[in-house]
């Protein structure tokens, strides 16, 4: 392993020559920092590897489908920057990203929130539980919350309101440019013009790319490619 540089070199370290962990700063955690951003997981760019940058490595490692640790190696900064380079998302494939234990689906199809989850999190998968099973109707949940069927957009929009993330149901475009960018620690909404999904704690709320034929809001555990999406979350969560 290489000598980790000294305090007054580390300005000058250049991103990958030496691995970098929390507590650490100069130059090359900054460097790490914005590349972070570049890859769709927003960072402040200050230099200093703290719990926050910790996290959003932690982050990138799950939708990069590596060893989640918070540390960046050398070898990680390589693939890292390789995404950079490419201009590829690190979130290719909707990654369960939650800071504890994951969510479960009970027989009945509807999410179990994890113990310790946040009351807008529980919120959320409450109102989303309550349309679980409902049809898939194109405009669905745009006219009014209560409806006999729902649309991708319209079921984000019902589950949200439940939080009091959103006061009206968004389409799937609005949904592109609501809250913040990234992904969440908690929930993270992908969308495009022609679609729009949200991964809570670990679970996939949606209408398509289900495990069964039938169509309409339900969970599941299995994600989906998320290329061509726009990543947002609401902010804290």
């Amino acid at each position: 392993m290489l000598p980790v540089a000294p305090a007054g070199a580390a300005r000058f370290v250049r991103f990958g020559d030496r691995d970098l962990s929390r507590g650490m700063h100069g130059r090359d955690v900054r460097v790490l920092q914005d590349f972070l951003t570049r890859v769709g997981i927003r960072t402040s760019v200050d230099g200093q590897y703290g719990p926050l940058t910790t996290r959003h490595v932690k982050n990138w490692e799950r939708g990069s489908q590596l060893p989640t640790d918070g540390r960046m190696t050398r070898q990680d900064a390589a693939a890292l920057r390789s995404q950079v380079d490419e201009g590829a998302s690190a979130l290719q494939q909707t990654p369960a990203v939650v800071p504890g234990p994951s969510a479960t689906i009970g027989p009945d199809g509807k999410a179990i929130a994890p113990v310790g989850a946040p009351p807008e999190v529980v919120a959320v998968m409450t109102a989303a539980n309550a349309i679980v099973g409902k049809p898939y109707r194109y405009g669905g949940g745009h006219g009014r919350w209560q409806d006999s069927g729902y649309d991708c957009s319209g079921s984000e929009s019902y589950a949200l309101h439940g939080a009091g993330l959103v006061t009206r149901a968004l389409n799937s475009t609005e949904f592109m440019s609501w809250g913040d960018p990234g992904p969440g620690l908690w929930i993270t909404s992908y969308a495009s013009s022609g679609h729009s999904f949200m991964v809570v704690a670990g679970l996939r709320f949606d209408t398509g790319y289900n495990d069964s034929s039938s169509s309409g809001p339900k969970w599941s555990a299995k994600m989906r490619p998320a290329g061509g999406y726009t990543v947002r979350h609401p902010a804290g969560l």
